[in-house]
């Protein structure tokens, strides 16, 4: 039997009103299918976050039902947005959280990226 993978959106997350433009962002690139911004919250000197224009709640969610196209050009679009705000040369980390036991806060696939100074170990011990 195939596993469900579109959990229910919820499209009054802060990320698809983003998207709708009735909130404010700090745009540092906009695509076909993808937007990304500074986060509101900065963990790192560069703590930008990039989305998919489409309404996924999770990774299992865009990979199993997003159109090639939609996540090649997402998947691309973080890759430029590490380039647009100078972590490509450093070196940069990105962090998706998946589900409420991850971390993940907003309920639309995002992916953190962090970058502009040494970021220490992945996982506290």
């Amino acid at each position: 039997m195939p596993i469900d993978h579109k959990q229910p959106y919820d499209d009054s997350n802060i990320f698809a009103r983003i998207l709708r433009g009735e909130l404010p962002c700090r745009k540092v690139l906009e695509t076909d299918h993808a937007l990304a911004f500074h986060d509101i919250n900065p963990v790192a000197a560069v703590h930008v976050l990039v989305i998919p224009k489409g309404a996924y709640v999770s990774w299992d969610d865009f990979a199993a039902t997003a159109p090639e196209a939609e996540i090649a050009g997402f998947v691309r679009a973080i890759g430029e947005t590490a380039r647009l705000v100078g972590a490509e040369p450093q070196g940069y980390r990105i962090l998706a959280n998946s589900g409420k036991r991850a971390g993940q806060e907003v309920p639309h696939l995002h992916v953190h990226l962090f970058g502009g100074q040494p970021l220490g170990p992945m996982l506290a011990r």
